[in-house]
């Protein structure tokens, strides 16, 4: 078994009514820069998922979410170099406010069947499926 060290994040599948599906791409200057993910963010020690999730959308979204419109739908587990990563994905499809980029990110609205055209983290591919299946 691997000895990397674990990271906990979690993320987030915002869908509106179109049944789009939004994404954000890594600003330059962060790691894998350029590269297209679900909003969300670290979740601090001691913080439950949810709580990390509405702190992360309000910081870089700046939308207000309630934790029972946050459906957990599955989870990634992915071996990177230095960490390994695990990633719970929510689908939410209630919120208040228009989310904007807070934090230098390009926003984007995509279609659940266009998400792979988008190049983005490892551990991110793996989720896509689940989206396609559910929306």
């Amino acid at each position: 078994m691997s000895s990397l060290p674990i990271v906990l994040v979690v993320a987030c599948a915002l869908v509106d009514q179109d049944q789009r599906v939004l994404i954000a791409r890594r600003p330059s200057g962060k790691s894998m820069a350029g590269l297209w993910e679900f909003p969300g963010g670290k979740i601090d020690e001691g913080e439950l998922p949810e709580a990390a999730l509405i702190r992360e959308l309000r910081e870089e979204l700046a939308i207000e979410v309630k934790a029972p419109c946050l459906a957990p739908l599955t989870f990634a587990s992915h071996s990177y170099e230095r960490f390994h990563l695990l990633m719970p994905l929510f689908i939410c499809r209630k919120w208040q406010g228009i989310p904007r980029a807070s934090e230098n990110q390009e926003l984007k609205w995509v279609r659940p069947l266009q998400l792979r055209e988008y190049e983005m983290p490892a551990a991110d591919i793996p989720l896509v499926p689940h989206l396609i299946d559910v929306l």
